[in-house]
């Protein structure tokens, strides 16, 4: 005979693990595979007739929902494939282990869940005791207990899940495979805590799992809303007094809402006493909502075996880590597809389809909340709003929050956050505030300290009160990362709460850090190069962390901050610190010299001329006036390189013009040198004959300031220019004498030596001597590929030596790859325009 009388809630288990992995199969292109093995087993005993077109069918209608985004026809089909092996597994037990085999064959990642349900030990269905089973499942159920007590009624307190449940279907699959292992183990008591910021949908994953699993827990649901709980603590009630009133629910749950609090303990102890022996005989699930202490779960975790406690909380408890059956469950906010598929079930499927682009920028915006993605829904379909006109006035951040309002109410946003916020203690508000100040999400702990004026140690404290609240999270790189909207509400309480020169301060703090920061990786990159701001005395004290034996590369800290360090900038000219910002934005354009991301240069840039215009207005003595004047010549000169390679050459010539004026009103010859070099730079493109011109005055300035890599790089321009208007033999001799110069110096500048030979390489061209000229272009196309800031002049090589190999002839290949390669930098360095004419060329080439 059967022992137990929850057979069949373990069969269904069993089923919706396996329906749940079935329809990821059904879906895959592995279906028409499994599609006779799934029929074999579906054909089992008298139910099995015309198995094939019922899966056939099954297939149809998911991809059909699938296409329109039916979640609701996908959930029918999903029950009705759990009803269906239901039936099967009840007729043969064998069947299961024939399904796994099946399933992780050809849906190795959608059928891990149902695979460990049947081989990982755990038994889920009837065993025979008076003989045994063949086949590779043995299912041992224990009975559930009826309860002692009379007057107990069956709770089912788990609030339902109002409109349509999308998104989260990994989640739910895997959530409710754990709960059906746990329904089929005879000693065990499971915990999971589903962790994330406010407004994530924590809670609604919990309530759906809760309703799709009721079969599985024949005693009930019981559900404690903590939130709710800790508004009516009062300080009378004492500490634990939630934890105590929670445990007094639970206790009245049991038994129904005859005898009202007779019988129920006054004490904390004897109410979790108590709460143990009522549950010792049951198998129930706990719904937590909103837990912020250990011990609000610990103390309602049911004793009874195959019961469970499924909690929500906004970080992760860390001394719930340390039990060994407690598993935290990441819940992130929804991706792109994630976030459609949420706007689609409140809005429609045409009025998504309508607008693509306006629809993901409408995720995006609510940065994939959601909370707010439910409001923006609202907003759309109660104002009559086109999805392109409330994204274009969400995009305005200052705005953003009152966007995502109804009917002028507090923001959802703001009303989910609110609590949160309200229970940190007061240092650690105040960093919340701060961070809100701060122009990008992603920062360490080092910004945060700078952010708050205090200490990197108390930062990390103040951060981990942060990250528990979940109002931060904790990145992989050991940074923090703070949502947009989280990021938003922690502004919208800085502006109410902070004196009003609180956010010009912070910008002038972090932008000093960044700039100490950029500062030492451009000199780490190049100890000799031209700079115009003295930050001698700002360096002098400060620790160089590129300097440090595990420190980090400085170009690759450059690349990864750049974002940050530019949306710092923005906000120093907006707060009109001017000198923070000239200067900044000097020591940032190292990384563009290595890495051309033309727009971000030509912003910085742009940025920095601004500031430095508005420092030399400002300035209160000769002094500051001057190094202003000379940091906007500077400035501007190298705006100049972005803007010719994006063709603006017009506003290049603008600028280098303005620069010589502001470079000789200053006493800095190596400053007015290197001016004179960009200018002649711009020549070789508008006026060639002029080119070499320029470059002399720069050779002569730098001999004149003894600047000897200055003259070695006027050297190698002034040779190329020669050598561009035919003076070839002239031109070898400079750049030999270039090449010597760079190689031998006391920090050798490979890459510029490099850049030498290739030019030498052009020179033997037009001398005639082809077979030289590619040796020495192979040689520095070797060369620029083994530096990290080679790969512009790279290409520059490339397209060289394809132009020589193309003019001697025979070697198709050869160009093909030259242009090929040179193609795929300039893609990758921004430089679309050119990227573009050398694919042109290369399909000139099969004509």
């Amino acid at each position: 005979m059967v022992e137990g009388g929850c057979v069949e809630a373990e069969l269904q288990g069993l089923a919706m693990a396996g329906a749940t992995a079935l329809v990821g199969l059904i879906v895959s292109e592995g279906f028409e595979r499994a599609k006779s093995g799934l029929a074999r087993l579906f054909g089992r005993g008298a139910s099995g007739e015309a198995a094939e077109e019922e899966l056939q069918a099954a297939h149809e209608d998911l991809t059909r929902a699938r296409a329109v985004g039916d979640v609701g026809a996908q959930s029918d089909v999903q029950a009705r494939l759990q009803h269906r092996l239901e039936g099967v597994f009840r007729e043969d037990p064998d069947a299961a282990g024939e399904l796994a085999r099946l399933l992780s064959e050809l849906a190795p990642d959608a059928s891990h869940a149902f695979v460990n349900l049947v081989s990982g030990g755990v038994n889920l269905a009837p065993v025979f005791q008076s003989s045994p089973i063949s086949g590779d499942i043995h299912f041992h159920v224990p009975s559930a207990p009826s309860s002692a007590t009379g007057d107990r009624v069956r709770p089912d307190q788990v609030p339902v899940v109002t409109g349509t449940f999308s998104n989260r279907t990994v989640q739910l699959g895997d959530l409710e495979a754990w709960l059906g292992m746990l329904a089929g183990d005879s000693g065990s008591v499971g915990v999971r805590v589903l962790s994330g910021l406010p407004g994530v949908g924590k809670s609604a994953l919990a309530w759906r799992c809760a309703e799709r699993v009721k079969g599985l827990f024949p005693d009930g649901q019981l559900y404690v809303d903590f939130a709710t709980l800790r508004d009516l603590v009062t300080p009378m009630t004492g500490p634990g007094g939630d934890v105590s009133e929670a445990l007094a629910m639970c206790l009245r749950g049991l038994r129904g809402l005859s005898g009202g609090d007779f019988g129920i303990p006054d004490s904390l102890l004897d109410r979790a006493n108590l709460f143990r022996s009522r549950t010792a005989g049951l198998r129930i699930l706990l719904v937590l909502d909103d837990v912020n202490q250990a011990a609000q779960v610990r103390a309602l975790i049911p004793k009874g075996a195959g019961s469970a406690v499924l909690a929500t909380s906004q970080g992760t408890i860390g001394e719930l880590a340390l039990d060994g059956g407690t598993r935290f469950v990441p819940v992130k906010p929804l991706d792109v597809h994630g976030g459609l598929e949420l706007l689609k079930d409140r809005c429609g499927a045409e009025a998504v389809e309508a607008e693509p682009e306006a629809a993901e920028r409408l995720v995006r915006l609510c940065d994939g909340l959601p909370v707010a993605l439910q409001v923006a829904a609202a907003r759309l379909v109660g104002d009559s709003l086109s999805m392109a006109e409330l994204a274009a006035e969400l995009d305005d951040e200052t705005g953003r929050l009152a966007g995502l309002a109804l009917d002028g109410e507090e923001s959802s946003v703001s009303a989910v956050l609110g609590p949160s916020y309200r229970l940190l203690p007061p240092d650690a508000a105040r960093l919340y505030r701060l961070l809100g100040w701060l122009p990008f999400g992603l920062f360490d702990a080092g910004v945060a300290a700078v952010a708050a004026g205090t200490d990197p140690g108390s930062a990390k404290r103040l951060l981990g009160v942060l990250a528990k609240a979940g109002l931060v999270e904790k990145a992989h790189d050991k940074r923090y990362r703070m949502h947009d909207l989280v990021r938003l509400h922690a502004r919208e309480r800085a502006a109410e709460e902070e004196p009003q020169t609180e956010q010009s301060a912070l910008t002038q703090r972090v932008g000093t850090h960044y700039l100490v920061l950029t500062a030492f990786a451009d000199r780490a990159l190049r100890r000799e190069r031209l700079r115009i701001a003295d930050l001698e005395d700002l360096l002098r004290d400060a620790a160089d962390p590129f300097a440090a034996a595990d420190g980090p590369p400085p170009l690759e800290w450059l690349d990864a901050e750049r974002s940050a360090i530019l949306a710092v900038l923005r906000d120093a000219v907006r707060h009109e610190l001017h000198t923070l910002a000239w200067r900044l934005a000097e020591s940032f354009s190292v990384l563009f010299l290595y890495h051309r991301y033309l727009r971000a240069w030509t912003e910085t840039l742009e940025l920095g001329i601004e500031a430095a215009e508005a420092a030399v207005a400002a300035a209160d003595t000769a002094g500051e006036m001057e190094e202003a004047t000379a940091g906007g010549a500077r400035l501007r000169s190298l705006l100049s390189r972005p803007l010719i390679d994006l063709g603006q050459n017009n506003r290049a010539g603008e600028q280098l013009q303005r620069a010589v004026e502001l470079a000789e009103a200053t006493d800095r010859l190596d400053l007015r040198a290197s001016v004179q070099e960009f200018l002649g730079r711009y020549l070789e493109i508008v006026d060639p004959s002029e080119a070499a011109g320029a470059y002399r005055r720069s050779l002569q300035l730098n001999e004149q300031a003894g600047e000897t890599r200055g003259v070695a790089l006027a050297t190698f321009f002034l040779g190329r220019a020669l050598d561009a208007r035919g003076d070839h033999a002239e031109a070898m001799a400079l750049l030999r004498r270039a090449q010597r110069d760079l190689e031998n110096r006391e920090e050798p500048d490979l890459r510029m030596a490099a850049r030498v030979k290739a030019a030498i390489g052009v020179v033997h061209g037009h001398l005639g001597d082809t077979g030289q000229a590619i040796h020495d272009l192979r040689e520095a196309i070797r060369e620029l590929a083994g530096v990290a800031d080679g790969m512009q002049y790279e290409a520059q090589a490339r397209v060289r030596l394809a132009g020589l190999a193309e003019q001697a002839g025979g070697q198709e290949e050869l160009v093909r790859e030259c242009l090929s390669r040179a193609a795929g930098i300039n893609d990758a360095l921004g430089n679309q325009r050119l990227a573009e004419e050398l694919r042109r060329r290369l399909t000139d080439l099969d004509r």
